[in-house]
């Protein structure tokens, strides 16, 4: 699987890459800049939300709430930085396996069988959890995980963001179940001020919980599978919004899979839980979901194609193009996007 190659290409110079929190730069969370694509291009900030939206629309949020998953290790001596993905059926995890510098571990030098030192335990490489890959490996660790980083965990985070943030800034407002390797950070913008003035302004708001894995994947390589559920009453609400004419909008690429993953083919939402694969693209576009908010993701991300899928290929390049030409800010700490679909557009006179 790759990602359209007919996206505009870009190059992102550092400085458009958020590299400290809003707040380290004196501005509020729901103070980041928001890109509206309905129809046309507009400018505005996050805060402003509620006016792009509208009575009877349906907003759905990710209530998984981000773990501390990086944690310090030793292969052979060596030390090396452990993220941990996901937790398996049968009790392995899914983990990466990243130098200090945080840059990909060789792949030549891991293989089954191999011990990973850890505060008070190992982890043994089992096999390589996705087909042909070697960056993903299940493991056998000998303690409880989630106690093990509650005690010696921190965010995972690339060099993008040179200084370490305490856990508090991975946070969002939804966050309520822990198990997100890596923060649903669509969402980070939204403050509780900001719900409220959705709900006043008559917007809908419902939850799903899926559990992020690394964001760190190779070249073409697709989207790991991840844990979800999709409640009854979040199903409810997605069908009947559906049926009334309002717009079901997505907070993040997460959603967008949940609620794809638990949608049958005419679009009619049911309650779902277990692990999505599903890829979604220019070849299997959104059914459900009419429009996303989203931040801005790299060259060659594969939510690239997930943002085809909800909003057609040629918004997401206009979108880009815009946000590159007006310096908008890359990655979890940067500014967002709001697209639409054909389908979720309001009308105009």
């Amino acid at each position: 699987m790759t990602v359209r190659t007919t996206l505009p290409s870009f190059d992102l110079s550092p400085e458009r890459n958020a590299a400290v929190p809003p707040e380290a730069r004196g501005i509020a969370r729901d103070d980041v800049r928001l890109l509206v694509a309905d129809g046309e291009l507009t400018h505005g900030m996050f805060r402003e939300l509620p006016d792009r939206l509208r009575p009877g629309d349906l907003v759905v949020v990710n209530n998984s709430a981000t773990m501390s998953s990086a944690l310090d290790a030793a292969l052979e001596g060596e030390p090396v930085v452990l993220h941990f993905s996901t937790w398996l059926d049968d009790c392995r995890w899914v983990i990466e396996v990243r130098t200090t510098r945080r840059t990909p571990y060789p792949a030549q030098r891991l293989s089954s069988g191999t011990v990973l030192r850890l505060p008070g335990a190992t982890a043994t490489l089992g096999t390589p959890w996705l087909p042909g890959g070697r960056r993903l490996w299940s493991a056998d660790v000998t303690t409880d995980v989630p106690r093990l980083l509650a005690a010696y965990g921190r965010p995972i985070t690339y060099s993008y963001v040179p200084q370490r943030w305490s856990a508090s800034y991975y946070t969002t407002v939804f966050g309520r179940v822990p198990g997100s390797a890596e923060m649903p950070s669509a969402a980070r913008p939204f403050t509780e001020h900001l719900v409220l003035d959705l709900i006043a302004a008559g917007v809908a708001l419902a939850p799903i919980t899926l559990h992020t894995g690394v964001s760190s994947p190779e070249a073409g390589e697709p989207p790991s599978p991840e844990r979800f559920v999709v409640p009854p009453a979040t199903a409810r609400l997605v069908n009947a919004t559906k049926a009334a004419g309002g717009r079901v909008v997505a907070v993040g690429t997460t959603v967008t899979r949940a609620l794809e993953t638990a949608a049958d083919a005419s679009g009619l939402v049911h309650a779902s839980r277990g692990w999505t694969d599903v890829v979604l693209g220019v070849d299997r576009p959104a059914r459900v979901v009419d429009g996303l908010i989203t931040g801005w993701h790299a060259p060659g991300a594969s939510h690239l194609d997930l943002l085809v899928a909800v909003a057609g290929e040629e918004t997401v390049a206009a979108a880009y193009t815009a946000a590159v030409d007006t310096g908008y800010l890359w990655h979890e700490f940067g500014d967002s996007a709001l697209l639409f679909g054909p389908g979720g557009r309001l009308s105009r006179p």
